[in-house]
């Protein structure tokens, strides 16, 4: 029995050995298949990014880095020694500099804001990465971008003076800021030390952040003056050195003056209009107003007209900025509700690149609404904003050109640049070379139907009709009512004669005619900017005010003459 127990024993743990060993066998030959695919996939690596997306960045070494920027550890280390003196220097720098600015963008409702206490702290900024920037072909020069973050505790303080007389002694705290510098060694030379000059500019700023404090309290207990100051702090910076402002530093003696800032073109804004506002009156409706600019200067900052207790406001306004970089330049639009001798409130704003642009094409966009631009997520609706926008490049004719045969291109939809050689080198708009356009014409508009218009009277049973609306010319029409329920047709034109097409808006509502009387469904509001350039178009057109439903239409464009008014 022993001898049985024995081998049966043995013959079970030889089993279990020769099973073990084939799973380890499978294993290491899986492991090895695995390897072998990690290894062929390191081996057709090509660049960092290729690395990142098989390395977590948690698991590589410190010395592995998976950007572009490359580490500075050795120049903040140095930094910190010298930080004193430097604090010193950039401290009576940033007085001399800043203040003039400062007096330059002081809101309505402040008399100054004068510095009474400026040092930079004994914390010194962290160069976290720098890169060179790959130059253009046939560049004359290098670009670095030194990124660069700060938590400070600098020590600055200003004398902020109301227009009553009164001064109010505020306090910035709690700094951060994060950004990329960019420095141009330019133009490149053969003497020591091989460049003629360097340009600086912050390139982005990437987070600016600060507190404002008064003697015992919070700033924010002062109603409308902590955003003006604030407001004015960030449009300061914002147009003195970020890019494409750039300050030159000669370095060795010569005529610098084509490193400075030029224009390369103008970018024609046509503010449209705005609709579901958020109200900030607690009685009636805002009173909204945009201010629009692509460089916050004062003399660039243009400001539409203000439309009384409305939500849904019609502008029809031009407006013409200059294009310093349309790569990195953007314009800015911000809503306020008008509050008169107080401090206007922020309902909303908005921002267009130019790079989206494309150059002598008029383009539409309706714009959401943000509290701050710098917040990327912003959940509450504030309302919509729409634009007709055209960015024309210096030398680049618009479309506008083939509006007739005259050698001018148009601006602000209504404006002319005369476009001589020395405006061209120049790259200045002189206002007294510009002339205005008369377009004239007829308007020809098709209601052919609509669809899915909404049940007003719960029936489905409802009687629609048009009525068409040229604004500016106050010229009406009205369709037949069409009693064919929630789907009309109508297939009626009318015809409108335009003094001035740049400027008019043409306004279709459609109302409901019951027994009791007449209820207005919604309505389309369009410029005649698209007519005009495709001479004939038909689209569908939904309907503004009403929860659903669209305006079929069919408009066609027949010019009279174009012709330049002195």
């Amino acid at each position: 029995m022993g001898f049985i127990s024995g081998m049966i024993m043995g013959m079970a743990f030889g089993f279990t050995l020769m099973f073990a060993f084939s799973r380890f066998q499978s294993y290491r030959s899986k492991r090895r298949s695995l390897l072998a695919e990690a290894i062929a996939a390191l081996a057709r690596m090509n660049t960092i990014e290729d690395s990142s997306r098989i390395i977590p960045p948690e698991c590589c070494p410190p010395w592995v880095v998976f950007t572009r920027r490359q580490k500075l550890n050795w120049l903040n280390t140095h930094l910190q020694k010298i930080w004193p003196y430097v604090n010193e220097a950039a401290s009576e720098m940033i007085r001399s500099n800043v203040e003039p600015i400062l007096e330059n963008y002081t809101p309505k409702i402040l008399s100054s804001i004068t510095f009474s206490k400026l040092t930079l702290g004994t914390v010194a900024p962290q160069f976290t990465g720098v890169a060179i920037v790959e130059a253009e072909s046939g560049a004359d020069g290098v670009t670095m971008e030194l990124e660069m973050q700060w938590d400070g505790n600098p020590s600055i303080a200003f004398d902020v003076k109301t227009r009553v007389g009164v001064v109010i002694p505020v306090k910035v705290k709690d700094i951060g800021f994060t950004g990329v510098f960019r420095l141009i060694f330019k133009p490149l030379v053969d003497e020591f030390p091989s460049f003629g000059a360097v340009c600086y500019s912050l390139r982005e700023k990437k987070h600016l952040d600060f507190t404002l404090k008064v003697s015992g309290g919070d700033i924010s207990t002062l109603p409308g003056v902590s955003d003006a100051i604030e407001e004015t702090i960030r449009d300061a910076i914002e147009d003195s050195i970020t890019w494409p402002i750039r300050k030159i530093i000669p370095i060795l003696p010569d005529d610098y003056s084509f490193l400075e800032l030029k224009p390369v073109g103008t970018l024609e804004v046509k503010l449209v209009q705005a609709k579901d506002l958020a109200n900030k009156d607690l009685i009636g409706k805002s009173d909204p107003f945009a201010v629009l600019f692509v460089r916050p200067i004062r003399d660039r900052v243009q400001t539409s007209k203000t439309i009384n207790n409305e939500l849904n406001p019609l502008w029809n306004e031009n407006f013409e900025f200059l294009v310093e970089d349309a790569s990195t330049q953007h314009l800015t639009v911000r809503i306020f509700d008008d509050e008169g001798v107080g401090a206007d409130q922020l309902i909303g704003c908005t921002l267009v690149p130019l790079k989206d642009l494309q150059p002598g094409k008029v383009q539409t966009f309706w714009l959401k609404l943000v509290k701050d631009l710098d917040v990327q997520r912003d959940q509450k609706y504030r309302g919509e904003v729409h634009l007709e926008l055209l960015y024309c490049p210096f030398g680049v004719e618009s479309i506008f050109t083939n509006l007739s045969s005259g050698s001018f291109g148009l601006t602000t939809f209504e404006k002319t640049l005369k476009r001589s050689s020395d405006l061209t080198q120049s790259g200045d708009v002189n206002k007294s070379q510009k002339k205005y356009v008369i377009v004239r014409g007829v308007l020809s508009v098709t209601v052919i139907s609509a669809e899915d218009l909404p049940d007003t009277d719960l029936l489905g049973k409802i009687n629609a009709y048009v009525v068409l609306m040229l604004k500016k010319a106050d010229q009406k029409h009205r369709t037949r009512v069409a009693t064919s329920g929630l789907n009309p047709v109508w297939n009626q034109t009318f015809d409108f004669v335009v003094e001035d097409a740049l400027h008019e808006m043409l306004m279709l509502e459609v109302w409901d005619q019951n027994l009791i009387g007449q209820d207005k469904i919604g309505r389309v509001t369009m410029t005649l900017t698209r007519v005009i350039l495709e001479k004939e178009v038909q689209d569908s057109f939904a309907l503004d005010g009403a929860k659903s439903g669209k305006l079929n239409l069919h408009l066609q464009w027949t010019p009279h003459h174009i012709y330049r008014d002195p």
